[in-house]
């Protein structure tokens, strides 16, 4: 792993992010870890977040965009933080554009706000965690709809390794069905990897129960 994959991933658990013990998911599944990246709450936690994220963003993407695309509602301070951290540690400035939930019909009107779209860019949609991939197929129609620009990739923070609909992941149904690089800062195995008998800040948050529990989880329902 990279340096910023392990440092962000002991950034989820600083900031209550990345937690363990007994959780139902929004599918149902009873897994013993969970991240909520609504827990984020600080200028200095998104300040790192947008770090982390542009790290990754220029290992795999380099200077294949000039957008940034953040689905409402989590991907919109995603998009505008990896901006700013583009802007300051990678000197490069990219245009942002994020969606309505809600068509405006007053005003400048419209779906998008931020750049508007001409159909020559070269997007990069930038999200939280992947689950099912609705949101995923939500954006592509969305950008379709406006001039249709060029999606040259998604990047997540976390892969939790889940089977979708299928057999596959849903990340892995989206790089099939859209033809697309799907990134993620890191994954379930790079968290237990790092974290598995590795103390931080006086406790060991995966030990060997909890990586069984973790390890029996992705053998029910992983890929």
């Amino acid at each position: 792993m990279q340096t910023y994959q392990t440092q962000f991933i002991e950034f989820m658990v600083r900031a209550g992010v990345l937690t363990f013990g007994d959780f139902v998911t929004k599918s149902g599944r009873s897994t013993p870890y969970f991240i909520n990246t609504g827990n984020y709450r600080s200028g200095a936690q998104l300040a790192q977040l947008g770090q982390f994220y542009a790290a990754a963003i220029t290992q795999h993407f380099g200077d294949s965009f000039d957008n940034l695309y953040g689905p409402a509602y989590k991907g919109i301070p995603l998009a505008v933080t990896a901006s700013i951290a583009l802007t300051q540690q990678h000197h490069r400035d990219v245009s942002v554009t994020y969606n309505r939930k809600e068509i405006k019909d007053h005003g400048e009107r419209g779906s998008l706000i931020g750049h508007q779209y001409k159909g020559s860019e070269n997007v990069l949609i930038i999200e939280d965690v992947i689950t099912a991939g609705t949101s995923i197929r939500e954006s592509l129609a969305i950008l379709n709809a406006h001039n249709r620009p060029n999606v040259v990739g998604v990047l997540v923070a976390v892969d939790r390794r889940e089977k979708g609909q299928a057999d596959l992941s849903a990340i892995d149904e989206v790089k099939r069905q859209f033809n697309l690089p799907v990134i993620p800062i890191v994954d379930v195995h790079n968290i237990i990897a790092h974290l598995h008998n590795r103390p931080l800040e006086g406790r060991i948050l995966i030990d060997d129960t909890m990586k069984q529990k973790m390890q029996a989880y992705l053998t029910q329902y992983g890929v």
